[in-house]
């Protein structure tokens, strides 16, 4: 007899996770997914399409957690459901029409960063390592038990996008070594101690605001977790809105500018932050297009820009 699931799933990491479920000849009964909003960009792969390319139904209602999609799957009675990277919490009740349980992949190494935006918050805050965890869903969001975890390096110049595609494989490469027990019934589960980790929220695009009197490290920290596709961090300099979205910490110190400012050594655009390190910028735009560096460079060579 197959195996039968449903699946709720968005991003990468759903349709890698669909396609692992697939691959393993998983009776995928229904995808649900989200509706794409238009004011995002949208520069992951889509579930609607690998669905459709399986001729697997998807739907992508307004509400998941309500009656019509409580009795497709009262009707359904999936062995499993599976939520990779949907934006909702599932109900609680939705679980119990899964006659061998629900589980859900989440970006983080569970317990550290539950919640909302896992992977630009483990940045923001300068980890050196995150990952994904699958674990059994509950009332509360990202604290059942753990079914299995892998962990990813976070590199210094690493933006949210290229940590995204680095956890991107290792759920997938989870579900596909958790599959077996899962359905076996003897998949390792271990109690999440919720006090060794906490909760993160959403992100607001002006929260991508810049305070120079930050230190360099936290600076670039910031840039990098919401680097383009993401709404990115900004500034206002000399009056007008840049939009910083790649640095490069320099060194130590450096003496030759005061606090605050953006200047020119080198051939390479710098500012000097809070705590007197050094920022190279090496890729930013205004709302007139992208910064030119090299003319930007030359001016500031003149010209240094005090920083606020």
């Amino acid at each position: 007899m197959s195996v039968r699931a449903v699946v709720f799933a968005y991003h990468d990491v759903g349709v890698r996770c669909l396609k692992a479920l697939l691959r393993k000849s998983i009776d995928v009964q229904l995808v649900v997914t989200h509706a794409d909003d238009p004011q995002e960009t949208r520069w992951f792969a889509s579930v609607a399409a690998t669905a459709a390319d399986h001729g697997i139904e998807c739907i992508a209602p307004a509400a998941p957690n309500d009656a019509a999609i409580e009795a497709r799957l009262a009707a359904l009675r999936p062995d499993f459901i599976f939520s990779f990277y949907y934006r909702q919490l599932l109900a609680p009740r939705l679980s119990r029409y899964a006659r061998h349980g629900a589980f859900n992949m989440h970006g983080s190494l569970l317990p550290r960063y539950r919640g909302r935006a896992p992977v630009n918050w483990a940045i923001l805050r300068g980890e050196t390592e995150t990952g994904v965890t699958l674990h059994d869903m509950v009332e509360r969001a990202d604290a059942g038990d753990i079914i299995d975890q892998m962990t990813v390096p976070i590199l210094i110049e690493d933006d949210a996008r290229e940590v995204y595609a680095k956890i991107t494989v290792a759920a997938e490469m989870v579900l596909e070594r958790s599959l077996p027990f899962l359905i076996a019934g003897t998949a390792p589960r271990r109690p999440q101690d919720l006090a060794a980790g906490h909760y993160v929220g959403r992100r607001r695009p002006e929260d991508g605001r810049i305070d120079w009197h930050k230190s360099a490290r936290d600076i670039h920290n910031l840039v990098r977790a919401i680097a383009p596709p993401f709404p990115g961090a900004f500034a206002a300099v000399n009056g007008v809105r840049w939009w910083i979205h790649r640095t490069r910490l320099v060194g130590g110190a450096d003496d030759r500018a005061p606090h605050l400012q953006l200047y020119s050594a080198d051939g390479r655009c710098l500012a000097r932050c809070g705590d007197g390190k050094v920022l190279q910028l090496l890729a930013g735009a205004t709302n007139d297009g992208p910064l030119v560096l090299a003319e930007l460079a030359a001016r500031l060579t003149d010209c240094p820009i005090v920083l606020s």
